[in-house]
């Protein structure tokens, strides 16, 4: 298993590239989320969506326009077949081209049009409240791994300075023991604390490798086996919305936060949907115009001459047919539904259904939302509590263990009680770094629930 564990540990190395000579760059924050924003592929999914969306507007206008179409064909008619032109049987064969050009504009449709139209412009809308979200869940995300990879650098530190220093301790414990102060067994329990650090010092590094992996993916970074992060203090600040009432950040939140507008977005786009299925209850009024022409290509046979050869007679030029046989036909369609299968009623009944639902969903929004601001405030809150409990434990184990330090030094205590009181002091110090990134993230979630974004933009 150990050996497993270091092959692991070997191999995110070398992908990640630590190495004392190599030069990477170093990411801070805002460019972490910046590039994130840029390429995450998620949101390039919501960006998408939102191009779909500003088609089907547009679609949606075509639909005021009226519609122009062109059609042209041409046959050949062997036997005896009518002359188009002139209406008559013949024995012959006659090459045909006509042309066509007609066009249709809905003058009156139950107002679906301009309904479909509305909608469409409250669906663009929905789909870049999406995006928004998406952005904002994918800020708080690198945010998270960020300051993942931060708690786990600077842990990491811990523990190679406290393997630095019980190693200092072990060569001091083997001089006492040497001297006779200190009994043999103090030498080998600090033999024990030596190698149990190096295994905490491998943990360490492990899960700093696997933080900095996990965001360089999160990323979508293609050469994340050179992905660093900057070297910075990041500190747990007081924020001013923490002055604010719970009340109030709620409010703000109604405000600001684009999950109760998609809700909202939503519920009108459903009621808009009523609208247009009850607009296939009325009548239709569509005009219509078209313009079509004909010519025809054959010899007819109009009788014999003395010597027994037919007479044949050729058509008229080509666009003088063009021009005789020109046509134009005009008018209003009107189409009442009277009965078709209850599907029109089935479609106003259905949209009906798809609004309450939507209701329902919107109610749930901002139920969900004044839940989640609350929690946020109370994570916050208790984690601003266990930072400051952390740091006062750790100023007590801090002078418990130069006591303790001291009295080993000069025999007065064995090895496995100040190897306690050090492993103590080691996890308060490992317990405020958490608890301070803990803090700093979720007082993140409440600054974004009040409308301060994840990152300044510059």
């Amino acid at each position: 298993m150990k050996k497993t564990i270091s092959k692991s540990i070997l191999v995110f190395a070398l992908l990640l590239g630590i190495s004392t000579t190599a030069q990477v760059k170093k990411w801070t924050i805002q460019e972490c989320v910046e590039y994130a924003l840029k390429n995450n592929i998620s949101i390039k999914q919501s960006e998408l969506d939102v191009k779909a969306n500003a088609i089907d507007k547009k679609l949606a206008l075509g639909n005021f326009l009226p519609s122009l179409n062109a059609d042209a064909s041409h046959s050949w008619n062997i036997g005896l077949n009518q002359n188009i032109t002139t209406g008559l049987l013949e024995n012959q064969t006659t090459q045909f081209t006509s042309a066509r050009l007609s066009s249709n504009i809905a003058i009156y449709n139950g107002l679906q049009n301009q309904n479909r139209l509305r909608r469409a412009k409250m669906s663009q809308l929905a789909s870049q409240y999406q995006l928004t979200k998406m952005q904002d869940d994918i800020s708080l995300y690198v945010t998270n791994g960020y300051l993942e990879i931060l708690f786990n650098k600077e842990n990491l530190k811990v523990q190679q300075s406290q393997l630095a220093n019980d190693e200092k301790q072990l060569i001091r414990s083997q001089e006492l023991v040497d001297a006779g102060v200190v009994p043999r067994g103090d030498l080998l329990d600090m033999k024990a604390t030596v190698a149990a650090d190096k295994q905490k010092v491998v943990v360490a590094e492990n899960s700093f490798l696997i933080s900095r992996l996990s965001l360089a993916q999160l990323l979508a970074l293609e050469d994340f086996q050179n992905f660093d992060i900057a070297d910075v203090d990041m500190e747990a600040k007081p924020s001013s919305v923490a002055a604010q009432t719970p009340e109030a950040i709620v409010q703000k939140a109604n405000e600001v936060r684009v999950e109760i507008k998609i809700a909202q977005a939503n519920l009108d786009l459903t009621q808009r949907d009523i609208k247009i299925a009850r607009g296939g209850l009325q009548p239709s009024l569509t005009g219509f115009y078209s313009f079509s022409t004909r010519a025809s290509y054959s010899d007819r046979i109009v009788g014999i001459d003395t010597n027994g050869n037919p007479i044949l007679t050729s058509p008229l030029p080509l666009f003088d047919q063009f021009s005789n046989n020109k046509g134009h036909n005009f008018g209003l369609q009107l189409s009442i539904p009277i009965f078709n299968g209850f599907t029109a009623q089935g479609n106003v009944d259905r949209s009906k259904i798809n609004y309450e639902k939507s209701k329902n969903a919107f109610d749930q929004a901002k139920l969900d939302l004044e839940s989640n601001v609350y929690k946020a405030i109370t994570d916050a809150k208790g984690a601003l509590k266990t930072y400051e409990t952390s740091i006062t434990t750790l100023e007590a184990r801090q002078e418990a263990f130069n006591y303790a330090k001291e009295k080993y030094a000069v025999g007065m205590l064995n090895a496995f009680d100040f190897n306690q009181s050090q492993t103590l002091y080691i996890n308060s110090q490992s317990e405020v770094i958490r608890a301070k990134y803990d803090y700093i993230f979720k007082m993140k979630v409440v600054e974004l629930y009040f409308g301060i974004p994840i990152i300044q933009k510059q």
